[in-house]
């Protein structure tokens, strides 16, 4: 396994360019299976989830062929075979492939996705949509099973506005007979991108990015040409690299309304953001104060952002506070946080952050993709050298982080 050893570093300065957002592209190539033409993606990330997902396809018979960061996806020979495990419990966003299967197809199967009870909120609200959709479910010896003749509309209320489920339920619905109604829809910027593809390839959504998206199946879909939004996520880890160092640094393809949580949180911190002709400023040019956040979906602040937001809390004089309430279990960069000298109390969804003046580099290990980031950033910030080991969790989400940080001055490289 690889690890990053990273050092600490002067203020990070310069431009960094943004790649497609893997919380985008992921559901766009389930998508594209809902059509036996050909889909042309633009702006696609070099990143391991990405890597996983084209297996996938493959395994059921697509065509693919990347030229550069544009990927021709051609589902003309689809066969709507088993979903194998050893595929799906690399990733979650695997399970996305059941909706486009069945819609099209009337029939699929799919493995569960590794670790997870049947009952958790992930994977039932997608079953629950098959479900009224008049799909039928079986669930098997680590397998799901569900066939349809053909996909019915119906009006649909999500318990808790999943993203998984959304797009999950918004492609069942592209090729059903009539109108479906999502009510309580998750809405985020990667469903208006998946909203937006669909309508390309001739799909009927309206209403995403709401809470209420509606769906007019249609008969069949066409392909299609279409470029994947920029990744906020990334945008908004590199924002948080300017602040924890003390940098300044551009980053270009942004859409900054997508960024209005975590740009407004930041500035409470006091750090400096300003619109530029190449994108998007952010430096810091005074101290910067403690705060609270809680994580909400969409528009609130997102959990993907959590973990690194603590680490920069963690360097600023004061108390601060993260309550976390969109996942029960995203706290595991805490015990890895505190290794390195980090004063972090846990109590119940919240999470007391006492800054400190220096951080310590020791050894530690990325539990998860933005946890992973999060001790990245962290290091910059400690004296000495942090070692993060389990890599591969970062790399599924961050193309080559390691050489946009280097770029921008960071001491960080990545070792066997």
């Amino acid at each position: 396994m690889a690890s990053f050893l990273v050092s600490k570093s002067g203020p990070l300065k310069g431009k960094v360019t943004i790649n497609g957002a893997k919380n985008s592209v992921l559901p766009i190539m389930a998508a594209s299976l809902l059509s036996d033409k050909c889909s042309i993606l633009e702006d696609i990330p070099n990143l391991e989830d990405v890597n996983v997902m084209c297996e996938l396809l493959e395994h059921f018979g697509s065509r693919l062929d990347f030229k550069g960061r544009q990927l021709k996806i051609d589902n003309g020979n689809i066969q709507p075979a088993l979903a194998p495990y050893d595929l799906v419990r690399k990733m979650r966003a695997s399970f996305l492939v059941m909706g486009p299967i069945l819609s099209r197809f009337g029939r699929v199967k799919i493995s569960l996705p590794g670790g997870c009870a049947i009952g958790t909120r992930p994977i039932d609200l997608h079953l629950k949509g098959f479900a009224a959709m008049g799909a039928d479910i079986t669930l098997g010896h680590g397998y799901i099973e569900a066939k349809a003749d053909r996909l019915q509309g119906n009006r649909i209320y999500l318990d808790f506005p999943s993203v998984g489920a959304t797009e999950n339920i918004i492609m069942a619905a592209a090729l059903a007979d009539g109108l479906t109604i999502l009510e309580n829809a998750a809405e985020e910027p990667e469903i208006i991108d998946l909203a937006n593809y669909i309508n390309s390839m001739g799909g009927h959504i309206r209403g995403a990015g709401t809470d209420t998206i509606k769906i007019e199946g249609v008969k069949e879909l066409n392909g299609c040409t279409h470029t994947i939004i920029p990744d906020r996520i990334e945008a908004g880890t590199f924002m948080v690299a300017a602040a924890i160092s003390g940098g300044d640094i551009t980053l270009c393809n942004v859409i900054e309304d997508h960024l209005r949580p975590v740009i407004a949180k930041l500035k409470e911190a006091g750090v400096k953001i300003e619109t530029v002709e190449e994108g998007m400023r952010v430096y810091v040019n005074g101290p910067l104060h403690s705060l609270d956040l809680k994580t909400l979906p969409y528009p609130g602040f997102p959990t993907d952002m959590q973990a690194q937001m603590m680490a920069l809390m963690c360097t600023i004089p004061g108390i601060s506070m993260i309550t976390e309430t969109v996942f029960e279990n995203r706290f595991m960069h805490v015990s890895e946080l505190k290794r390195l000298g980090a004063k972090i109390k846990i109590e119940g969804r919240s999470a007391i952050i006492e800054g400190v003046e220096r951080l310590q580099g020791a050894e530690v290990r990325a539990t998860d993709l933005r946890a992973g980031a999060a001790l990245v950033l962290a290091g910059l910030f400690a004296d000495g050298t942090t070692e993060v080991t389990d890599v591969h969790h970062i790399d599924r989400g961050y193309e080559d982080m390691e050489s946009k940080l280097r770029s921008l001055g960071a001491n960080v490289k990545r070792v066997p």
